[in-house]
């Protein structure tokens, strides 16, 4: 079945008493995306409004999450936004932008990290330069969405091979949605396989649910990437987590990609 944002999910129950609950899921990806940047159109926010509308989806994705934050997303928009710019200018210039003037540190940002907190740092992961990005196309009334997935590892050098990544999909007139990669400052290509979407991580996350149970636990997780030839990258790790009295909830995985994210 699909959930709101058209992903596929599936939902299980376990009922009798255990000690041990293993998750496995495999797929084999065959990619087949554009490998070259897309163009500029000439479209503007004039056929964006058009576009949506026709369509409550993308209005919905237009809207800015944290509204607290307009006065400071205006001014960002001054450094790199002019009137009149085409939307696939704007989304380019917004991906240029955060590439160049936020750091790229790991370990300082986790998943309930804020927008502004990311302001206030100008640092962080892939994740929370897709919440800025985000953030910012919406203020000017773009549709754009969250993205979770992989880089292919192919020693390209790219932020985020091999392990979970993040970036942004924004809607362009005569394009649709159209992935950009602000961590890497380049337009999707065919090394980004796609496996969510959203409005942002908390729609993405890989498993979600509840159990019950002692508070003493132990969640790793083991993400394994390997070509047709034999070429494996593979990563493993443990998880905090958090004590909740009589009900614990599973971390989504949340906890993990929060971490784990590049």
């Amino acid at each position: 079945m699909q959930d709101y944002w058209g992903n596929r999910t599936g939902m299980f129950n376990l009922m009798p008493s255990h000690q041990e609950l293993v998750i496995e899921s495999k797929l084999i990806v065959r990619t087949l995306g554009q490998s070259n940047p897309v163009p500029v159109t000439a479209t503007g926010l004039a056929q964006l409004n058009d576009d949506k509308d026709c369509n409550l989806n993308l209005l919905e994705l237009s809207q800015v999450k944290e509204t607290e934050l307009k006065e400071k997303l205006n001014s960002l928009l001054q450094e790199f936004y002019e009137p009149g710019m085409p939307v696939a200018s704007i989304v380019e210039n917004c991906c240029r932008y955060i590439f160049s003037n936020f750091k790229y540190i790991k370990g300082i940002t986790n998943i309930e990290t804020t927008v502004q907190e990311i302001l206030e740092l100008r640092s962080g992961v892939c994740q929370d330069f897709a919440h800025v990005m985000l953030e910012i196309l919406r203020s000017l009334g773009i549709p754009s969405r969250y993205v979770s997935g992989y880089i292919c590892p192919n020693k390209n050098g790219m932020r985020g091979e091999g392990a979970t990544h993040a970036w942004v999909e924004a809607w362009i007139p005569g394009n649709g949605w159209t992935g950009i990669d602000p961590t890497n400052n380049v337009w999707v290509t065919n090394h980004h396989v796609k496996l969510a979407v959203g409005r942002d991580f908390n729609d993405c996350s890989p498993i979600k649910g509840t159990f019950k149970g002692p508070a003493r636990q132990f969640l790793s997780v083991y993400v394994s990437v390997g070509y047709e030839d034999g070429q494996t990258f593979e990563e493993m790790n443990a998880v905090r987590m958090e004590k909740v009295v009589g009900t614990e909830e599973v971390p989504d995985l949340a906890s993990f990609e929060g971490q784990q994210q590049q």
